[in-house]
């Protein structure tokens, strides 16, 4: 979150025009504020329950719930999730120290604590993560679109890279520096079948893609790729617009660069993000691509 917030100016009250530059600052203030309970869910020891975070906001937990996660695009349990997910692969990827090390660092204040959700976090265990994936199974298949290559790879979470390309060894060879020490295994007869679904979603956007995601970002590329799945098929929005959505409007260049991580094509919408003048650039897998994406969901 960005903490662009100025200070908020008095206003004298008697007319529209007066009573209309209150909200500015109004705004101002309120991301202020979530930029400081931001820092001290980030800063704390413990993860501070709903009630205390209200408490220090001066809101009831209801009303506070919901000015956070529209600040933020994310509830404040969700928040301090990311957080220290991407706090724990940062230790995890610093050199030296153990796993344990890397765990207290941080924030979880015991091992069993952190063995209940380091799946769900990392997508793998902390030791296969540290290694690059060693010792994880990730399946995966590549088949042929309308597009071009289409490769889906699936961890034990669900699906972890849908990449478009000219070159299936290209994506072959983009998959293994993603899981370096991962066990890659060729998909099976079953596993065809779920890459048939992903083509089919990719050739008629309207079908729909209802298959379990194993999302893995920091918690700003997390508010990022949340708001990108709130924009329906056939519409686009600014990086600019996304940036606003989130609470940061100043972060149109961190808002393109969670884009441009993206590893998870068509199902984390990111083709639907297009400059302020509506040209149709920056895409991971293409600018034809793109294009070709919008029209087939503007027809859907």
């Amino acid at each position: 979150m960005s903490s662009h917030a100025t200070s908020t100016q008095a206003c004298e009250t008697g007319g529209p025009g007066r009573r209309a530059r209150q909200i500015p600052n109004a705004a101002s203030a309120r991301t202020t504020l979530i930029v400081r309970i931001c820092r001290l869910i980030e800063s704390s020891e413990r993860v501070p329950n709903l009630g205390e975070l209200a408490a220090q906001a001066g809101m009831s937990p209801y009303h506070f719930h919901r000015v956070f996660k529209a600040e933020t695009g994310l509830t404040p349990k969700a928040y301090a999730t990311a957080h220290r997910a991407r706090k724990l692969r940062e230790e995890l990827n610093a050199a030296g120290g153990t796993v344990t090390d890397a765990i207290y660092e941080a924030g979880f204040n015991s091992n069993s604590r952190f063995y209940e959700t380091s799946g769900r976090m990392l997508g793998m265990r902390a030791k296969e993560y540290r290694a690059g994936g060693v010792g994880a199974a990730i399946r995966f298949a590549v088949g042929q679109s309308s597009l071009g290559a289409i490769l889906v790879a699936q961890s034990q979470h669900g699906i972890c890279a849908i990449l478009l390309g000219d070159d299936p060894d290209h994506l072959v060879h983009d998959l293994q520096d993603q899981f370096p020490k991962a066990e890659l295994i060729g998909g099976d007869d079953s596993f065809e079948q779920l890459v048939a679904q992903v083509v089919g979603f990719v050739e008629a956007p309207g079908i729909g893609l209802n298959l379990p995601l194993d999302v893995q970002g920091t918690a700003f590329q997390q508010r990022v790729w949340q708001a990108l799945h709130e924009i329906p098929p056939g519409e686009t929005v600014s990086y600019s617009e996304i940036a606003e959505r989130i609470g940061a409007p100043r972060a149109m260049r961190a808002v393109a660069q969670a884009c441009a991580a993206n590893h998870i094509a068509v199902a984390i919408p990111c083709h639907r993000v297009v400059r302020r003048d509506g040209d149709i650039s920056g895409y991971r897998w293409g600018v034809e691509r793109k294009r070709e994406l919008l029209r087939r969901e503007a027809q859907a």
